[in-house]
């Protein structure tokens, strides 16, 4: 019976470590991951979006996958939507 309390708290480092890691590290990565995909989900036509390499366009259209960036005034491109970083709110 001496045995069992001194394996435990051999173990509460080790649990302490790994509920450490998933506050400061998983959790909040989930969490950033679905507000992620909550934003790329809304897209619309209309939209002023930046993109990950730092590209700035109105979303002209969206297919299922790709959205086409207006990056200039007669000037499209496609992008995946993966690339669109975030969404420029309406009065910027």
């Amino acid at each position: 019976m001496n045995q069992n309390p001194s394996m435990l708290m051999q173990l509460v480092p080790f649990v302490a470590v790994a509920a450490i890691f998933y506050f400061l590290l998983i959790r909040p990565q989930q969490k950033q991951l679905k507000e992620t995909k909550k934003m790329l989900d809304s897209l619309k036509p209309g939209d002023k979006v930046v993109t990950r390499g730092g590209m700035i366009g109105v979303i002209s259209s969206l297919k299922e996958d790709e959205v086409e960036l207006e990056i200039a005034k007669g000037v499209k491109a496609s992008f995946t939507r993966s690339a669109v970083g975030a969404v420029v709110p309406a009065g910027k």
